[in-house]
């Protein structure tokens, strides 16, 4: 069968809560892999025929195997080490999407979906297949506006949730909410700035050590690193938006120097800034 294969490339990277990346849809050839790999975001692929093969590192580096067939998905997570096979037989044919966001830990959480268990498993089939539709409605709609298409997203997280037999999905303790809020506050209004995990914490009202922990539970990274992904979605604003140097724009996510804002930014996105810049050019 001839390996057919389309994605594309969300518009915009504004979108804090949740955001997409790209999304695709993939006939695969007989034996057809990618990886090893790791991803910088989320990647929800979802098995619309065949089956093949996912090897996937736990939080333990310790590699899994996990055969997956039609009307299930897998969950490839942030640094993730993992391989994923075509069989030879009767190759996959999947819908995917990469994401990511402040609201994607909890949800996937709520799905049951986690290094140490990547494979969605349905327990209803009616919402499962609603979950599908709002998968090919965002490959189908790439022009879309960016709103639209976070808006079927948010649908796409509801049906995912729903349809799997876990307890309820809630949003946490409100105290621990307003305490998040309130450092996400404080990053957004002084990200350009040469601002600390401590005084982060501090203006939270709370010890960095109990801050941190608490951070990550939520938000699914670390502070620090929520800080710099979050400048390097402000830099590549920039750099797709404006005609402004690197050095200038290295200066305006807060990092006076040129080469650690280079490193930063490649750590993020695997690219230069300029390489990047140069890849946007024309979408």
């Amino acid at each position: 069968m001839e390996q057919k294969f389309t994605m594309a490339i969300f518009p915009n990277e504004n979108f804090i809560d949740l955001s997409l990346v790209q999304y695709g849809h993939e006939f695969c050839e007989p034996g057809h892999s990618f990886g090893p790999a790791k991803r910088n975001h989320y990647l929800f692929h979802f098995v619309v025929s065949g089956c093949g093969l996912l090897m996937a590192d736990d939080r333990k580096q310790r590699t899994h195997e996990y055969n997956i067939r039609s009307g299930q998905g897998f969950l490839i997570s942030p640094q993730q080490t993992n391989t994923y096979i075509a069989d030879s037989t009767h190759p996959w044919e999947y819908i995917w999407i990469e994401f990511d966001g402040l609201r994607a830990h909890p949800a996937l959480d709520a799905a049951g979906l986690t290094p140490d268990s990547p494979v969605y498993h349905a327990q209803s089939a009616e919402l499962r297949d609603e979950m599908l539709k709002e998968m090919r409605y965002i490959v189908d709609h790439s022009d879309a506006s960016s709103f639209h298409l976070i808006g079927h997203l948010y649908l796409f997280f509801d049906y995912l949730v729903r349809s799997v037999q876990r307890p309820t999905y809630t949003t946490g303790n409100k105290m621990q909410d307003f305490y998040i809020h309130e450092a996400l506050q404080y990053i957004e209004n002084n990200f350009m700035n040469d601002i600390s995990v401590e005084e982060i914490a501090e203006h939270s009202g709370l010890g960095r050590t109990y801050f941190s922990r608490l951070f990550k539970k939520t938000v699914g990274s670390s502070p620090q690193q929520f800080l710099i992904g979050y400048r390097m979605i402000k830099a590549a604003e920039l750099l797709k938006l404006t005609n402004k140097s690197v050095k200038e724009i290295g200066e305006l996510v807060g990092y006076p120097n040129q080469l650690h804002f280079s490193r930063a930014f490649k750590g993020v996105y695997g690219l230069s800034p300029l390489q990047w810049k140069k890849g946007q050019a024309g979408r």
